[in-house]
């Protein structure tokens, strides 16, 4: 760390949370120690004997009392006899009129002293233990409400944190993959910092810009950037702290969380998972009051209401917009919707390059290599399979972290753990491995599948073995054939299993025939793949508001085209499985090579696969004729820059005329 670091730093301040419990029990221990030394002196001080008063009668005729005081009843006394100041201490039972008279007559000296009214020593001895008690009850409940996070009569108070200037962190340098979105932060940043640029113009700042996308895409992590970036205060808040058991206090939190928010403006409002509290009103289960209606009417009006809000600008996060209501998604309140989505292969490069910057790495790790390999990861998980990475070279006892444990990283977080201490039948190990072969030659035979990667008859997770294919680029939508071959690709392992030993099938493959029969019914109900069933959708999805999971697909059709689409699916998956028996009947000598490579080394890469597959000659098969991405283009040079391709007589048929002439 550096100098200017520690000169910037601002001291912390002191916990408060526990100043209150070190002065109540400093309190309670003075208390204790004063009446302990007070009722030590009392005693000590008190250094008198008891006597009946008959016996001092009795002392008195021997004129053996030397004093004697008397206050109201009670006499205190000295003898004659004894040497020192010995006191003795008597109390007068009954009325005694010629006391005084005896005392005069046997030469006693007689001292009077008043009854004492308003002692306070006598006073605070008597209420000490009770006030002890009671402070002490008080201080064990002081103790277990901040125990709990929560303060007498605060239900209603906001639990937003405020992040001043010093302790914003992050900044738009660590967040990378999202330049789209981080485009759209900015300009609200340069309008709190500039808004005079904007409202010359007649410019109206977005009121909310809600941040859309799946889980672990950066969300969170963008608007902790914008706190770090804006110099206006940063309110930070659940949407799960506004709803509480008590009814009225989501409410109650909402409004004053507005009224910091108006007290320190301009300043910026995030509400994290904004569907907790903002899910549609009136789609919840059973009658009765919802304390979430309540909640979400009031920021609806505190965002949009009779009263305006200069300088308040509200910044949420979801991963469930489809569960929002209306009200708050509509122009006014929410006028922006930022999405988040999966970062591409550049995007995952340069979200390799933020993680592993304050990591020591070896040269040969290739950054452009990882991104093309990790399709489909988000930051969350590129980042979790770099702290892997650095976990495994740690273990190893490596100074810096290789490809390989990025490597072996990537493999554990796609395909889960190895479980090499599990006890496997031989048996059980060959049959793994025919079918993990099985999954790998069909996919390697098809013309459209995604290349292997890895195949390994090792247990990870809860399967006994994995072939593990890597598209080569991102995919955004999926042709027919693909899926064709994907289901092939999928029943290549029960076929291989089939054709090991007179149908010894095993229950391996049972979540392959899952897979393929959904994605075939994908075919047929959803994406209209199937020429028997025409250009539909069958079916509606129904997913109920408040458990946001699909539970039930709507019927919207007859029992005859039910039974149609049971026999449209059934046949899709039963040529699949013919296709896959033909390309392993025609490929079984490969088949067998890579089954003893994989009883052999348990691990085959998809660079010894290929090799393979080539020595062995096996050729590319195209059971449906689609035909190979390269003869689908044309195989078309790439465009140079500033030039346009001239388009084909297909496309001039059916493209408009341009309508020539100068506009009016």
């Amino acid at each position: 760390m550096s100098n200017n670091d520690n000169r910037n730093r601002v001291p912390l301040p002191p916990n408060k949370d526990q100043r209150p419990g070190r002065n109540v029990m400093f309190l309670v221990f003075a208390m204790f120690s004063i009446a302990a030394f007070f009722l030590f002196n009392s005693s000590s001080s008190s250094d008198t004997t008891s006597r009946d008063y008959s016996q001092f009668k009795i002392e008195v005729r021997k004129s053996n009392v030397r004093t004697a005081t008397i206050v109201a009843r009670d006499i205190t006394y000295t003898r004659k006899n004894d040497a020192g100041r010995k006191k003795y201490r008597t109390y007068i039972p009954y009325s005694d009129p010629g006391l005084l008279k005896e005392l005069e007559k046997y030469n006693v000296e007689v001292k009077g002293k008043p009854k004492s009214t308003n002692s306070f020593l006598s006073i605070l001895l008597n209420l000490l233990p009770w006030l002890i008690v009671i402070f002490f009850i008080w201080f064990l409940m002081i103790r277990q409400m901040q125990g709990q996070g929560n303060k007498a009569m605060s239900f209603g108070k906001s639990r937003a944190r405020l992040f001043q200037a010093h302790q914003k962190k992050a900044t738009f340098a660590d967040v990378a993959g999202v330049e789209e979105a981080k485009q759209e932060l900015t300009e609200i940043i340069e309008f709190l910092v500039e808004p005079g640029k904007f409202r010359k113009l007649g410019a109206r700042i977005p009121k909310g810009v809600m941040l859309v996308g799946p889980p672990g895409t950066g969300k969170t992590l963008l608007a902790r950037a914008v706190a770090g970036e804006a110099n206006v205060p940063f309110f930070s808040i659940s949407g799960s702290d506004f709803v509480e058991m008590f009814v009225g206090v989501g409410a109650s939190r909402v409004r004053d969380l507005f009224e910091q928010g108006k007290k320190k403006a301009p300043c910026i409002l995030f509400i994290d998972e904004l569907d907790a509290v903002g899910r549609s009103r009136g789609a919840g289960y059973g009658g009765g009051h919802d304390e979430r209606e309540q909640t979400l009417n009031q920021m609806l009006v505190e965002m949009d209401g009779f009263e305006a809000n200069e300088g308040l600008i509200i910044l949420a996060a979801t991963n469930r917009p489809d569960v929002l209501d209306p009200a708050l998604l509509r122009p006014g309140r929410f006028d922006r919707q930022v999405i988040v989505a999966p970062p591409d292969v550049k995007g995952r490069e340069k979200i390799l390059d933020v993680h592993v910057r304050d990591k020591p790495v070896s040269r040969e790790v290739k950054l452009n290599v990882i991104a093309r390999g990790t399709p489909g990861f988000t930051g969350a998980d590129l980042a979790n399979m770099v702290n892997e990475a650095a976990l495994l070279a740690a273990r190893r006892n490596k100074m810096k972290i290789g490809m390989l444990e990025i490597e072996d990283a990537k493999d554990k977080v796609m395909m889960g753990p190895e479980r090499r201490s599990i006890v496997i039948d031989e048996i059980e190990k060959f049959n793994t491995a025919h079918h993990e072969a099985g999954h790998a030659l069909v996919g390697y035979v098809l013309p459209n599948t995604d290349p292997v990667h890895k195949i390994t008859i090792v247990p990870r997770g809860r399967a006994l073995g994995l072939t593990f294919f890597l598209p080569e680029q991102d995919k955004h939508s999926r042709t027919k054939a693909y899926v064709l071959e994907e289901i092939v690709t999928l029943l290549g392992g029960r076929v291989a299993e089939e054709a090991l030993s007179l149908n010894q099938i095993t229950s391996g493959a049972s979540s392959d025939i899952e897979r393929a029969t959904n994605l075939a019914r994908a075919m047929v109900c959803e994406w209209g793949m199937s020429e028997k069933m025409g250009l539909r959708t069958y079916g509606q999805k129904e997913e109920p508001i408040f458990i946001g999971k699909e539970i039930a697909r709507h019927k919207d059709y007859s029992e005859k085209v039910a039974e149609m689409i049971d026999d449209e699916i059934l046949r899709i998956v039963d040529s699949c499985h013919e296709v896959a028996k033909k390309l392993i009947k025609s490929n079984y000598k490969a088949l067998e090579v890579l089954v003893g490579e994989l009883l052999g080394k348990e691990v085959v890469s998809g660079v010894e696969f290929e090799a393979l597959m080539v020595k062995h000659k096996v050729k590319k098969e195209d059971p449906f004729n689609s035909g190979t991405r390269d003869s689908i283009a044309g195989k078309q040079k790439p465009l140079q820059p500033g030039k346009t391709r001239k388009p084909s007589a297909a496309v001039k048929k059916i493209a408009p005329k341009r309508v020539s002439g100068k506009s009016p």
